[in-house]
């Protein structure tokens, strides 16, 4: 995830997580992010229909979403929030903020509740 969030600076990355119903994330799934913006992300249309058929392939299902913040801590904005519409579904961030101490890191969101995920990397 650090290297994809590093490959497409100067705008935040995106992509998906597939596993099993373990919630343990086993593939990383580089998505494009449509909007191409520093500020914001989301996930091509097609690209992620072409994701879910990977997964599906796999015998995977979707256990996270991740995308970068490009000069900010790695947690979750207002927009962010408002935007996470899938129940059991850890999001991920990863921030290339200088100095940050935790460049990744997981949460639960739901219906505008933020609780964090521990990570074992």
């Amino acid at each position: 995830m650090l290297a994809h969030a590093r490959d497409d600076l100067p705008n935040e990355c995106c992509g998906l997580l597939g596993g099993g119903p373990d919630r343990v994330a086993r593939t990383l799934y580089r998505a494009i992010n449509a909007e191409a913006s520093p500020l914001r992300y989301s996930l091509d249309a097609k690209d992620q229909f072409r994701i879910m058929q990977e997964m599906d392939r796999a015998g995977e299902e979707l256990v996270g979403i991740y995308h970068s913040h490009t000069k900010s801590a790695a947690y979750p904005s207002q927009t962010d929030i408002n935007l996470a519409t899938y129940p059991g579904v850890a999001y991920l961030i990863v921030s290339l903020a200088e100095g940050e101490e935790e460049p990744i890191r997981a949460f639960d969101i739901v219906e505008g509740s933020v609780t964090e995920i521990p990570l074992d990397q």
